[in-house]
């Protein structure tokens, strides 16, 4: 039996290994790091996090917290390290990233069936079946390998990550614990309540006090807007500013405020079910801040990915209260991301078109985020692993957010693709249409689940 090359040892590379190891196939998995870093990543680990430390909702009657549980289901390497790293993130899902990250590199180094080799690969192997998961950081030689291979010019988008502080030089005195609504912004479905039944009755994934506020006052809230806006940034390089194209998830803080002087109020900024406790009425507005290792000693700046210099983010972000004499662990940054046009050149299984035992995974393809690019890695893992073995690759059904989503990166319109997260809006319509949306939701979370455990016993 031929052995399995895979190439990047991120969150798709290392799902799509272990996915093949786990169905007997021997793997070798490829990652340069950490003899040549990438401009974001800052260590050796597999399925290093370097913009957020949080994996989205964990509900899973939310789009997100569904794909989780579709993975779960499935036997998800990324998923079961995750939820054994998992930080108080009220209704999310979010982890201590060092500790993380760890724990997938040791699972893939203690898998007998994966080889873990160290070193750059800059052309696609030939006559090997293999799966190029290199994500959004894709070096330059390999994408003019593919770039060559598929005869389509790749695309790119730019990807910004929050700061860190330190917990310590947080002012509690003006900042408070809580979450919206003394609870998750939404409450959602418990994954026991379906896997019991149908059931009416909503579970509380979250606690008070998962998060830091620093609330705002209208005043206080415009002169950081008058900052943020006057602030400088990192220049881009001429070819970069031609064609800057942010994906609409991960937008820089200062992008947003250019927006209107409202934008950051109504979005990351927005204080809907908080109340300060020091006046007992709603902020103007909110920055959040959410707890980014087991630990509770750093926490990072949510939805403040930035691509401002870093002497301007402590002069701009120390004039949010609370953070007068913050100490930065990290700055925001901002870097290239690489996704080739799936729609042009992928198959519903992740295999290239013309090209069998070549399959994508990861953010790559266009599946964004974290838990996104867990998901295609996945299928490009396990259908390499059949194709190995001389079985027929899986279309999983659009019923499922782990079908739709495959489908909608490599059947959308070619002209203009973008990449994108899990939503229900990729899932079919229901054959009974259900009015209100928390019951639409909970139709849809049911469908998925049972369409998903019929693949599942059929394969």
């Amino acid at each position: 039996m031929a052995e399995l090359v895979v190439i990047g040892g991120g969150l798709a590379g290392s799902e799509a290994a272990w996915q093949a190891a786990q169905r007997g196939i021997q793997v070798a998995l490829y990652e340069m790091r950490p003899g040549r870093l990438t401009p974001a990543h800052r260590t050796g680990d597999l399925a290093e996090l370097v913009c957020s430390n949080s994996l989205g909702s964990n509900l899973v009657d939310r789009a997100p917290g569904l794909l989780k549980e579709e993975l779960r289901r499935l036997g998800s390497l990324i998923m079961a390290c995750a939820d054994a790293t998992a930080v108080p993130a009220g209704g999310a899902l979010a982890v201590d990233r060092q500790a993380f990250a760890g724990l997938v590199t040791q699972r893939i180094a203690d898998h007998p069936r994966i080889r873990l080799r160290r070193e750059e690969v800059t052309s696609i192997p030939q006559g090997t079946p293999t799966v190029i998961a290199t994500g959004p950081l894709t070096s330059e030689a390999l994408a003019a390998e593919i770039a060559a291979l598929t005869g389509q010019d790749y695309l790119y988008f730019y990807d910004a990550m929050a700061p860190i502080v330190s917990y310590e030089s947080i002012d509690l005195g003006r900042a408070f614990r809580a979450s919206r609504y003394g609870r998750d912004s939404e409450q959602g479905v418990g994954v026991g309540t379906l896997i019991e039944g149908v059931g009416e009755s909503l579970a509380d994934f979250s606690s008070e006090g998962d998060y830091i506020n620093c609330p705002m006052t209208r005043e206080e809230y415009e002169r950081f807007v008058d900052e943020l806006l006057a602030a400088e940034t990192i220049p881009l390089r001429q070819f970069e500013q031609e064609d800057a194209r942010f994906f609409e998830a991960c937008l820089p803080v200062e992008v947003i405020a250019r927006r209107g002087r409202q934008a950051l109020a109504y979005g990351p900024l927005k204080p809907i079910g908080l109340l300060d406790p020091r006046t007992g009425r709603r902020p103007y507005a909110v920055v959040q801040l959410r707890q980014d290792n087991l630990a509770g000693t750093l926490y990072n700046l949510v939805g403040f990915q930035t691509n401002l210099r870093w002497g301007e983010q402590e002069r701009v972000f120390r004039l949010i209260p609370g953070l007068e004499r913050a100490r930065f662990v990290r700055f925001g940054q901002m870097h290239r991301n690489t996704f080739v046009n799936s729609p042009a050149l992928l198959r519903p299984t992740m295999q290239l078109k013309g090209r069998d035992d070549l399959f994508f995974g990861g953010q790559i393809t266009g599946t964004e985020g974290y838990v996104g690019s867990t998901a295609s890695g996945l299928v490009a893992g396990l259908n390499a692993a059949r194709w190995v073995a001389g079985q027929p690759p899986i279309v999983f059904p659009p019923t499922t957010m782990l079908g739709a989503l495959c489908r909608y990166v490599t059947s959308a319109e070619p002209t203009g693709f973008q990449p994108m997260k899990p939503n229900f809006g990729l899932m079919p319509a229901l054959e009974k249409p259900v009015r209100r949306k928390r019951d639409r939701y909970h139709a849809y979370v049911e469908r998925a689940l049972a369409d998903l455990a019929a693949v599942v016993l059929s394969s």
